[in-house]
């Protein structure tokens, strides 16, 4: 008993020793940032002076908005606690530089850039509005990717290093098939779908890709292709749209020396990066030293626009932003917090109406349905719902926008994808391997159904796939009664497949293409607000002591699949495969689509 009572006590005394040093550490990093903040707003000397230069840096990964601070085992080891840039943040900052007195020209370095295409093309078109207002954008790259000089090409000049390369070379993207990982696994995946295009479920049951697929997308690639080589080419004097595809196909230009890219009319001059203040201020007629270059953050500060929570002729924008999920945390969208925050603005008397941005590739049915019954609650009130789409809104994503009042895109937006399926695994094999003998005990026949260690008899197949064509039935139903269409002609652009927005509103999936500030400038006309009007961006982020904390994750399941595999698997594929296990079994999610800007693979 003595021995008991002190190996509790130890317990004890440890386990409140290992949470007193946890608890430290978050003060620590809590106080350093807050330490850090203040040291900023008092010692920074940065200014907006008449003639300055606004210096965007396009490299990296750009978020659709801010999120809360995530600080993990890695960043702490990297020591990386920085945040990605946001395209909300971007677009403000540039429209606000473009009515500032003080800012006369935009510095655009690039890098290697990690956005989707439709990202991308929002900020061409705001530096281009930019440009309009008789201010200069000016371009500088050590090396061009696709999706930078994308963006690069809208400046009135181009500059590269002389060392430099400019990786034109087309879209295109890779898809990872998980066939034979899951039967080295032991792991079936039982499909039900309705959509011939639907091909989400492809990977988890096929070992390459299906023709309806390949068709699909290479028309999607081939539509965003034709939209951006255009862009280039409206810019760019000397370039013609068929000189692209022949400089990128033929010429292999991307590996070309740089006195080529001149020599084409897609850079206008090669210089060193230590020149170019003196190129700048060339340009803009002024003394090198006295250049004032200012940072986004900087120009940020001087601006309220999307915080006016408080005014009385208020449009909401409201984020979805993410798969959609049951639950879940940064990066997704779950309903259960998202649906509150709707219904309150529908109650709120000094919220006139609502754009909602959507930026997903769809996710959870039960989910999406809950945010549309908010949103139609939104409507009932006699509110305008706009939507307006990001990279993605499709599948989920476009059940949650078919019925609004009116459904702006960027002509790069990927959408659709009206169709459902459902994953249901089989682990039997697995448990096998790892030496699980799972045994079962029921009063009925089909308590356990769906069993995850057997297999579904056909009955049990065939109840599922009615299931599944019911969700299809209803999804059809929503999209015929938002967009007004016939459910047969609804059926004929459906079958799960995905379409550009270009081609979307040419078949009424989209009203208009546009921007976010398009669908605020609609809604504001709709409820003739006039000029008087202010925007509140929703849901409010509140970054807390739990953001901060880590995650551990499922270290026993990784280990399983480590067993079942004897050490020969690759640790990124499992991990995708285990995110798949983590899924609601009925989805309507678009498939995974890589459109490549940054000339290299990502799996999204």
């Amino acid at each position: 008993m003595l021995k008991k009572f002190f190996m509790g006590a130890l317990s004890s005394f440890i386990g409140a020793w290992i949470a007193l040093v946890l608890f430290g550490v978050v003060v620590v990093l809590v106080c350093i940032g807050v330490v850090a903040k203040l040291g900023v707003t008092s010692s920074s000397t940065e200014s907006v002076s008449k003639g300055s230069v606004l210096t965007i840096e396009l490299s990296g990964m750009i978020q659709e908005r801010e999120t809360p601070l995530d600080i993990d085992y890695i960043s702490l080891v990297t020591r990386d606690s920085s945040k990605p840039q946001t395209l909300s943040s971007l677009v403000t900052v540039i429209k606000e530089a473009k009515v500032n007195k003080n800012i006369s020209a935009i510095y655009l370095k690039c890098g290697v850039v990690s956005a989707a295409p439709a990202t991308l093309n929002a900020l061409r078109d705001v530096l281009g509005e930019f440009r309009e207002s008789g201010k200069k954008v000016i371009a500088y790259a050590d090396t061009y990717t696709n999706g930078s000089y994308y963006v690069a090409s809208v400046a009135d000049s181009v500059f590269m290093n002389p060392a430099g390369a400019l990786m034109l070379q087309g879209i295109g993207g890779t898809s990872l098939y998980y066939k034979n990982l899951l039967d080295k696994l032991g792991v079936e995946m039982q499909v039900v779908k309705v959509g011939t295009y639907k091909s989400a479920v492809e990977p988890y049951i096929m070992n390459e890709m299906s023709a309806p697929a390949r068709a699909q997308l290479d028309t999607l690639y081939g539509n965003i292709w034709k939209y951006i080589r255009t862009g280039i080419a409206g810019n760019r004097k000397k370039v013609t749209v068929s000189s692209i595809d022949s400089l990128v196909s033929k010429d292999y230009i991307f590996i070309a020396p740089a006195e080529d890219d001149v020599r084409n009319g897609l850079v206008d001059r090669l210089v060193y990066e230590r020149s170019m203040d003196g190129v700048i201020a060339g340009m803009l007629g002024k003394d090198e030293k006295k250049l004032n270059f200012v940072s986004p953050q900087t120009l940020l500060s001087q601006t309220s626009w999307g915080q006016a929570y408080t005014a009385r002729d208020q449009i909401a924008v409201v984020y979805a932003t993410g798969e959609i999920v049951d639950g879940g945390g940064s990066g997704t969208i779950n309903y259960q917090k998202l649906v509150p925050v709707i219904v309150k603005l529908a109650e709120n008397d000094k919220v006139k109406g609502m754009v909602l941005r959507v930026n997903s590739p769809g996710g959870a049915v039960f989910g999406s349905k809950q945010i549309a019954d908010a949103l139609d609650y939104f409507q009932s009130k006699g509110k305008p719902v706009a939507v307006s789409m990001g990279d993605y809104a499709a599948s989920g994503g476009y059940w949650i926008s078919c019925c609004s009042d009116r459904i702006f895109a960027d002509p790069l937006t990927i959408t659709g994808s009206i169709g459902i399926f459902g994953l249901i695994p089989n682990v039997s094999g697995l448990a096998e391997k790892i030496g699980v003998t799972p045994q079962s005990v029921s009063t009925n026949p089909e308590a356990d159904f769906p069993a995850l260690y057997k297999p579904m008899n056909e009955r049990q197949l065939a109840a599922m796939q009615k299931y599944v064509e019911r969700g299809y039935d209803e999804f059809i139903k929503r999209v015929s009664e938002g967009r007004k269409m016939d459910e047969s002609k609804v059926r004929a652009i459906g079958e799960g497949r995905v379409w550009d927005a270009q081609k979307a509103k040419e078949i009424g999936l989209v009203d208009e293409l546009g921007s976010l500030h398009d669908a605020l400038e609609w809604v504001a006309a709709k409820e003739n607000l006039g000029e008087k009007w202010s925007v509140a961006l929703y849901p409010s982020i509140e970054s807390t002591l739990l953001d901060m904390i880590p995650e551990l994750g499922n270290i026993r399941l990784y280990d399983a699949f480590a067993k079942a595999l004897s050490g020969d698997y690759d640790e990124i594929a499992v991990k995708h495969v285990v995110g798949m296990l983590r899924q609601k079994p009925l989805q309507a999610r678009m498939p995974y689509i890589d459109v490549r800007m940054d000339n290299a693979v990502i799996i999204n």
